[in-house]
């Protein structure tokens, strides 16, 4: 491996160290911080999220601002939003304030999953990629573990305030974004990449199925965690616990679910992802225990690992030059449901929270189904199991 390409890669590896530090605190506390600090209800958190989600909805314009700055400084950029959200999320506990600062945050965390993408793509060939991702999902394990570690022992041992926990992660990342401002170049792009919105036919898979996960993605998001601290009355250091079980398993496994996901291919990968999601969906409906719904916590945030499936899919299909748009466009359509669906299923909670997991359920059944269209060797031209496209060179579908 060139030098070059070895620098690439750790600048792309310590973006996935950063980033869990800081926000790894705000998903740790929030249900609880939230309820304890601000008197949330599922009302005021299905909006909070819903507010949280808009940036996400947004991210295409990332396209545009490519026009005036460096895509690898736009990543250190956002990487800096993301740290200063949080630092002063702790600050302001009042539905107003955590709605501004969810708000900070969340610009900064889905510019950076964009750019990153984006990056990860242009700068890993195929035939490594699913392996690397694994790898950098392993060392945002390593982080967050760290991260959740110093959460619990912030909360349940030194007692500490929200607002101090809060800023503690937060300035922890703002002095590694300080480094990777000085310590990397910024490197030329392997492929000039298309700086307008790309939207072609023949990706019309990726954006279902990416379309199907984001929404699926939501009710794990939100009401997974609230259904812990509501109904089981877990504490923030034991909800900050589950997640470091989650994260010391993609720590020893989510590389070699990544290599796994490139021998057997992105087809069968999704098959068990979706077949699991159903079963873990209708046990939260079901669940009265709170040691078996932490067993669903846990199982649930395993099959995350799998979605790196749905990405080198798209990778082996699209044009060099469409990945920087299509990044953006993807997390767009990853959030058109995400945006609505939070308040929506707020207010559903409030009758029936059984109801919200059978969504979830009937989401990753439909999941399941349209991951059967993925071709057993997906590339150009062939694209989908159901149809066959052969474009003239320079031709956009």
């Amino acid at each position: 491996m060139s030098s070059d390409q070895n620098q690439r890669e750790n600048f792309l590896l310590l973006i996935a160290f950063a980033m869990p530090i800081a926000f790894s605190a705000w998903m740790a506390l929030l249900n609880n911080f939230t309820i304890e600090m601000a008197q949330f209800t599922g009302k005021e958190i299905g909006v909070l999220q819903s507010l949280r989600e808009v940036p996400g909805f947004l991210a295409f314009t990332a396209v545009f601002i490519l026009w005036y700055i460096h895509e690898q400084r736009f990543a250190v950029m956002a990487l800096f939003t993301l740290a200063i959200g949080v630092f002063l999320t702790g600050f302001f506990p009042s539905t107003l304030g955590l709605y501004l600062t969810t708000v900070l945050m969340s610009i900064g965390f889905h510019y950076l999953e964009t750019l990153n993408q984006s990056l990860t793509l242009q700068w890993l060939p195929k035939e490594r990629a699913a392996e690397f991702m694994g790898r950098a999902l392993s060392v945002k394990a390593v982080a967050a573990v760290a991260a959740f570690g110093g959460i619990w022992l912030s909360i349940d041992y030194f007692a500490l305030p929200y607002r101090y926990v809060y800023g503690l992660f937060g300035g922890l990342t703002l002095i590694l974004v300080l480094y990777m401002a000085l310590r990397f170049p910024l490197f030329p792009a392997k492929t000039p990449q298309n700086k307008h919105l790309v939207l072609r036919k023949r990706y019309w898979l990726f954006y279902l199925l990416t379309f199907l996960s984001g929404a699926r993605r939501q009710i794990f998001v939100v009401f997974a965690g609230f259904l812990m601290v509501e109904k089981f009355g877990y504490s923030a250091g034991q909800i900050a616990l589950l997640l470091l079980i989650n994260y010391f398993f993609n720590m020893f496994f989510a590389r070699k679910i990544g290599a796994w996901i490139g021998r057997i291919g992105e087809r069968k990968a999704l098959t068990l992802e979706y077949l699991g999601l159903t079963l873990v969906f209708c046990g939260y409906a079901l669940v009265e225990n709170p040691w078996f719904a932490a067993s669903l916590y846990i199982v649930d945030h395993l099959f995350f690992a799998m979605a790196i499936a749905i990405k080198t899919y798209f990778q082996k299909i699209a044009d060099p030059k469409d990945m920087a748009s299509s990044a953006g466009v993807s997390f767009t359509i990853n959030h058109i449901a995400a945006v609505a669906l939070p308040a929506m299923l707020g207010l559903v909670w409030l009758v029936s929270p059984e109801l919200v997991f059978y969504v979830g359920a009937g989401l990753a059944l439909v999941s399941l189904i349209c991951s059967q269209w993925i071709p057993n060797l997906p590339q150009p031209g062939y694209e989908t199991t159901r149809t066959r496209i052969r474009p003239l060179p320079g031709e956009a579908i």
